[in-house]
């Protein structure tokens, strides 16, 4: 039997093209709603080039980020990974994600436009992120950490894969303490419009055949030149 969804996967791919996102009210409500934000907040994709604004990679989490204290991989568990951002944390005592949502990316997983970062501690998921990707617009939507550091671990693989295909934006939606530290920024609508549609008419890869250690290795080592 075919899956019934409150929007079509095509509904939220022309949604995002515009602008717009999606959001329930609570993990139990039975609504999803669309917001196009009056201010945008991106994470920068520049690194130490002058030209754009730049990532900022604190040093601490930088030293552990080249350790790689865990395995890290992409589009091996979306499923897995939306359900543990869905799922009530310490920090998060209910989330945006209801069931039509969860069902609504997977199915956009499967179309090859949602994607996902999972860290690993031996067998166990242990945090990660997921979004969509339009050609070179990337749009974060959730993320999770069940150890220190891994959901950040986690943004650092996904800037390191994005810069190294091409990638013009990296959309975060909504500003928060934890992405501060990176150097997020803000834009007016109108801008952000612009920069999105710029984005829109370039191609982008996310070179999935390529491990991700290697291209954050690359990243890592271009910042000490």
């Amino acid at each position: 039997m075919a899956e019934r969804f409150a929007f079509s996967p095509e509904t939220l791919i022309k949604a995002y093209s515009l602008g717009v996102f999606p959001m329930a009210d609570s993990a139990d409500s039975k609504d999803i709603r669309f917001y196009d934000p009056d201010v945008r907040a991106l994470i920068p994709l520049g690194w130490h080039d002058g030209r754009k604004p730049e990532f900022h990679l604190p040093r601490r989490l930088a030293r552990t980020v080249k350790r790689h204290p865990f395995m890290v991989t992409f589009d091996r568990d979306f499923a897995g990974v939306i359900t543990q951002c869905a799922a009530p944390s310490q920090s998060r005592a209910d989330t945006w994600i209801n069931a039509d949502i969860r069902a609504l990316y997977i199915a956009l997983h499967k179309l090859g436009f949602a994607h996902s970062v999972e860290v690993w501690e031996g067998k166990k998921l242990v945090g990660g992120l997921y979004g969509v990707a339009l050609r070179a617009a990337f749009f974060g939507e959730s993320m999770f950490s069940r150890r220190t550091d891994a959901s950040k671990i986690a943004l650092v693989h996904l800037v390191a894969r994005l810069r190294t295909g091409g990638f013009e934006l990296l959309d975060a939606q909504f500003s928060n303490d934890h992405l501060l530290q990176f150097g997020i920024y803000k834009l007016p609508r109108e801008r952000f419009q612009q920069r999105l549609a710029h984005a829109l008419s370039l191609s982008a890869d996310l070179h999935l055949e390529t491990d991700s250690r290697d291209l954050v290795d690359a990243m890592l080592a271009e910042a000490q030149r």
